[in-house]
């Protein structure tokens, strides 16, 4: 009988989520509501030397962003609970004293000075990798290599130690992995993994096995960095006896820079002069703010319609999802195993597309903040008008001002390129007609803006296609725009012939 399906998302509060964190936790989310199951947060705080304060509220409010929801967690508890490894501290320590007694463990009195001095004494045997493991653990200070009254001797005096894992000598485990298929490790190529530290906290590999088996997980889908580790937390299994609720495990293969030459960092948002975090991240030791995709203007739909597509496809070539289509269309087996290049522009691409699809009074609505902050107040069917020209011109919101400014100020300089290539023989003459033809206009449409434009043009003895990007410089200061009549037209009649008068004192001596 089938277990019911259980999945968790479990990071470590250590910094900001990077990007193969959310898609990581997109991946759980999907398969827990396609199976009907359950998604769990768990905070995986064990290594308190880098715990980051403010990270644990950031992973949260990040993923609540990507509309990534939890059905039990840190932040709203469940029957399962602490979600919170150092709130479980604990409970651990009879885990490892119970591998301890069934021979799979073993204290370790070593010091930092003799752990080095061990590693020292490899390298000089050319041993390729230097390791606490079964070969060299026989001349160090542990349970294992000491008479039993000495280890007891230590423990009730309380020297410090570590536990380790007694990892056995040229055996090959086998791990299957539902992307990978099967990946089998010698014994020989692994170490003696510390299981529980000094400090009294357990590491990453005890609790994050012994919370996995206590809170019923059936699937652990997590990033490639994690698939060595994999061969140990299966002979934990086995060495708990708890082969038959071992869940089934899926490594995710790393997210790539945008080149494909390595693994994504933040320094190639930074290169890019883009976001990197799906939000703002506030860097708690000097109070700088990093925004992210959400403060830079992209849609939380577009990210995530991004991030599924990175190292899964849906067997077609369909590229538009909602969550919806996504959690009814995902499967593991989908999932590659190379890495998946980042490409910063493709996230632009999916985010246009969610844009253009956006009513005009939705992104009137979110660019009327901008607005204001830069001093204007619009009626906003004027502002509708706007986004309903612009929109197909911006990537993400925030391309409002840049692109549009032109609509609420009239400009002040004009694009130096497109003045010397047109701005030349008889347009100042053409334009400087067409101001007294549309100054004795009644009615400003496009269409009329039109007939008349080419009437005057023809008058003159001039083809209008060689005088219309002129007109465009003349009342937006660019080279380039939306549909020239239509943006007159929004503009209005006394404003576009201001703007005529005020292009031929600032550019009429070019001609």
């Amino acid at each position: 009988m089938s277990r019911p399906v259980r999945v968790r998302f479990a990071p470590s509060p250590t910094g900001p989520l990077h990007p193969g964190g959310v898609r990581t936790a997109l991946f759980n989310y999907l398969l827990a509501k396609q199976l009907g199951g359950t998604f769990i947060l768990r905070i995986e705080d064990t290594d308190q030397t880098r715990f980051v304060p403010g990270a644990e509220e950031f992973i949260i409010h990040s993923l609540n962003w990507c509309g990534i929801t939890f059905d039990e967690g840190v932040h709203m508890g469940g029957p399962y609970g602490p979600y919170r490894q150092s709130e479980r501290k604990a409970m651990y320590r009879q885990y490892a004293d119970q591998l301890i007694a069934a021979g799979h463990a073993y204290y370790a009195f070593d010091t930092e000075t003799e752990l080095e001095e061990m590693r020292e004494r490899l390298k000089r045997a050319n041993v390729a990798s230097p390791q606490y493991n079964s070969i060299t653990r026989v001349n160090m200070k542990n349970s294992l290599s000491l008479p039993a009254d000495e280890t007891q001797r230590r423990l009730d005096a309380g020297d410090p130690y570590v536990i380790r894992f007694k990892m056995p000598r040229n055996e090959e485990v086998k791990v299957k992995d539902i992307i990978r298929g099967w990946v089998v490790v010698n014994t020989a190529q692994l170490d003696d993994k510390v299981l529980f530290k000094s400090d009294g906290m357990p590491t990453y590999h005890l609790a994050n096995v012994v919370d996995d088996y206590l809170m019923k997980i059936t699937h652990v889908i997590r990033g490639e960095e994690w698939l060595p580790s994999a061969p140990l937390h299966v002979l934990l299994y086995q060495s708990f006896g708890w082969e038959e609720v071992m869940p089934e495990f899926a490594h995710l293969p790393l997210l790539l820079k945008p080149d494909g030459d390595g693994k994504l960092s933040k320094r190639d948002g930074d290169r890019l002069g883009l976001p990197f975090y799906a939000i703002a991240w506030t860097n708690p030791e000097n109070g700088e703010v990093t925004a992210g995709y959400r403060e830079a203007g992209y849609f939380p739909e577009a990210y995530i319609n991004f991030l599924a597509l990175l190292g899964w496809n849906p067997g077609d070539n369909r590229e538009i999802f909602s969550m919806a289509e996504l959690i009814q269309v995902f499967s593991l087996d989908r999932v590659n195993k190379h890495g998946a290049r980042y490409d910063f522009q493709k996230l632009n691409w999916f985010n246009q597309q969610y844009l253009r699809h956006r009513s005009d009074a939705e992104l009137a609505k979110m660019v009327m903040p901008e607005l204001k902050a830069q001093g204007h107040e619009f009626n906003k069917n004027y502002v509708q008008e706007v986004c309903r020209l612009m929109k197909e011109r911006w990537s993400v919101v925030s391309d409002f001002w840049g692109s549009s400014q032109y609509f609420f100020e009239a400009p002040t300089a004009y694009e130096t390129e497109v003045v010397g290539k047109r701005w030349k023989d008889a347009v100042p003459g053409f334009i400087a007609e067409l101001t007294d033809v549309f100054e004795e206009m009644k009615s400003f449409k496009a269409a009329e803006i039109e007939a008349e434009f080419n009437k005057t043009a023809e008058k003159m003895g001039l083809k209008s296609g060689q005088l219309m990007q002129a007109y465009r410089l003349a009342i937006s200061g660019q080279g380039a725009g939306p549909a020239v009549y239509e943006m007159s037209e929004l503009l209005g009649h006394d404003e576009v012939v201001n703007r005529l008068r005020t292009a031929l004192k600032i550019l009429g001596n070019h001609g």
